[in-house]
């Protein structure tokens, strides 16, 4: 693979419309560089103390349920030295200088215990990049990983080819973000998606009703499942979330 091509390739990539198709590319690309491990996160609800509820979160990865079970529900990814990296950092980070932390005794128990996983799944050698945040409550990064090179193969793939890996990167983030995204239980039906927009736009419920001929029992309806479907409270928590995930303004052809 040359440098020459990657202009085309992220043209081809912006014009994606489905977030499916582009993270299928995504991990494609990556792992003709030798990363058969992708785990890409991004969250605008942040907190002051950690990454939010990880349910509000975009998670795209290729590693096998045996890993993100005992990761992202079993909360593991709270302690990884990558995350905790990446949540004040952008940028790139070799994991090397995670292997040399262990070694050293320079990690947490809990951090630790992470690399201890990690190994066990032999997931031991990779790069991490953090992105620049648009607010202090975005934070979105991924890990590039290996289970067949060790390290210095890594490294040597990053110092030949580093750079256009963190440009297609960088690009594949930005067009995530653009587009409609929500965990499964999370996605708005096409009647919940327009009446939260009408009321989005200012309108009552009552104008709401008018607007689409329905009465405004049926509306209070169509807005209750939208909370539901979303998991806030109020309608206001749900246009804030339907809007940051992008489904606001989808239409079909």
């Amino acid at each position: 693979m040359t440098l020459t091509d990657v202009p085309t390739y992220l043209l081809t990539i912006t014009r994606m419309t489905s977030l499916e198709d582009l993270w299928a590319s995504h991990e494609a690309r990556m792992a003709s560089y030798g990363f058969d491990r992708v785990f890409y996160a991004a969250t605008r609800f942040r907190t002051d103390r950690g990454m939010g509820d990880m349910k509000d979160a975009l998670i795209l990865t290729n590693y096998p349920p045996e890993f993100t079970g005992p990761y992202l529900d079993g909360g593991l990814f709270r302690d990884a030295p990558m995350v905790r990296w990446a949540m004040v950092n952008t940028g790139t980070r070799s994991w090397r200088e995670i292997a040399e932390d262990y070694r050293a005794d320079r990690l947490t128990p809990g951090e630790r215990r992470v690399c201890e996983f990690n190994a066990l799944h032999g997931v031991v050698a990779g790069y991490g990049i953090s992105f620049p945040r648009t607010s202090a409550r975005s934070g979105h990064g991924i890990g590039l990983a290996s289970t067949n090179l060790d390290q210095d193969a890594i490294d040597a793939i990053w110092t030949e080819h580093g750079a256009e890996i963190e440009l297609i990167n960088n690009v594949t983030h930005l067009a995530l973000m653009s587009l409609p995204y929500g965990a499964h239980g999370h996605r708005l039906t096409a009647r919940q998606r327009e009446v939260l927009e009408l009321v989005a736009d200012g309108k009552t419920v009552q104008d709401v009703a008018t607007v689409l001929g329905r009465n405004p029992a049926t509306v209070e309806k169509h807005l209750r499942l939208a909370r539901e479907a979303l998991d806030v409270e109020t309608t206001a928590q749900a246009i804030l979330k339907a809007s940051v995930q992008n489904q606001f303004h989808r239409y079909t052809a």
